[in-house]
């Protein structure tokens, strides 16, 4: 795969998922620029891929604009910023609710948004969402409701530009080997006394493979729907759930 020439932007480009994509797309020959809230752990990432890092809030229309006027057109925009809350629907409180759909949903908007406005041609729009966005789970209902919405939006989006050289998917990964799970399994341990081994079989038992799936494949897809051989992929919500789904 040889992206040299293309300008890809990536938010939540400092930890995760977001931080192998952009090691992913600079191998791939790309110009990275990665996108978040926190400098510092942007800079790790930029160190280490060669990325142009820039602050960014995904929830703030004004600040997404910004992001986009900063970088410079690109070909690639992948949205990838998310964050997880989990609580019994009884008990969600409604900022629970506007924060979750505030990063998963409205950061995807705004970032798909500004990043169509710019595309100077060719372009590959890619969401990361989950695969919380084709079935539903427990006590994570706010999450589910705005991946759901994720995957919505990229199906009208890719009908909107289907005549152009532009296609639009998201990537619906199982529970990854991030930081986040890592964070849902401390949660999981707080709340039930569970030890880590039987916290972390707690969520791959819910996967065929009964294991995490790891960024790298997140990030080889991601990839392959940048080649002309993806060109026919438009609309699709990818399952990477080892079965799940």
């Amino acid at each position: 795969m040889n992206l040299a020439g293309k300008r890809a932007l990536i938010t939540g480009g400092g930890s995760g998922i977001g931080a192998d994509l952009a090691r992913g797309f600079a191998a791939a020959g790309a110009e990275v620029v990665i996108a978040g809230r926190r400098l510092d752990v942007l800079g790790v990432v930029a160190r280490k891929t060669g990325a142009r890092a820039i602050q960014a809030d995904v929830t703030d229309e004004a600040s997404v604009m910004r992001l986009f006027a900063e970088a410079g057109p690109c070909e690639i925009v992948i949205a990838n910023a998310g964050a997880a809350d989990s609580a019994p629907f009884g008990k969600t409180s409604l900022a629970q609710w506007h924060a979750m759909l505030g990063v998963n949903l409205t950061g995807t908007f705004l970032t798909f948004r500004e990043g169509l406005k710019q595309m100077p041609g060719w372009g590959r729009i890619i969401a990361i969402a989950s695969i919380a966005g084709l079935r539903g789970y427990p006590y994570v209902a706010p999450y589910v409701a705005a991946k759901h919405g994720v995957v919505g939006l990229t199906k009208a989006l890719a009908l909107e530009v289907a005549k152009r050289e532009i296609t639009v998917n998201a990537i619906c990964p199982g529970y990854v080997a991030t930081e986040m799970t890592e964070r849902s399994v401390a949660n999981i341990r707080a709340k039930t006394g569970m030890d880590e081994a039987e916290a972390l079989a707690a969520l791959t038992k819910t996967s065929p493979q009964n294991r995490l799936i790891e960024p790298s494949e997140i990030t080889s897809l991601a990839v392959w729907l940048c080649s002309e051989d993806a060109r026919g992929m438009n609309g699709q919500a990818l399952s990477l759930a080892g079965g799940e789904g």
